[in-house]
């Protein structure tokens, strides 16, 4: 990965939608923290609620997206639940964008 500088993967974590609310993860502030090493990419997955069901829907999806940017990417997710305003903020957000 020695190619791939930090705005691509900014970049390309920018267009990882939420597969309920029209908004990508980072727009919804889901993803912080990204942090490129080497061969490795590492983030923080931030929750509404740490049991959400699409919990690993969203690790999956996070991982193609960076794997499919760059094969040799290893992937290290941290999850962390939302604080009480980053939740009204994402509450907000997803009621704006709700698909269904």
């Amino acid at each position: 990965m020695s190619g791939t500088p930090q705005k691509d993967v900014q970049q390309a974590l920018s267009k990882v939608m939420h597969p309920e609310i029209n908004y990508s993860l980072v727009d919804l502030g889901m993803i912080e923290d990204v942090v490129c090493e080497e061969e490795k990419v590492s983030l923080t997955l931030k929750l509404p609620f740490l049991q959400v069901p699409v919990k690993d829907l969203l690790i999956e999806n996070i991982k193609k997206t960076l794997v499919d940017l760059d094969s040799s990417i290893q992937v290290e997710i941290n999850i962390k639940e939302m604080s009480q305003e980053e939740r009204d903020n994402f509450t907000k957000m997803a009621k704006e964008g709700w698909k269904f």
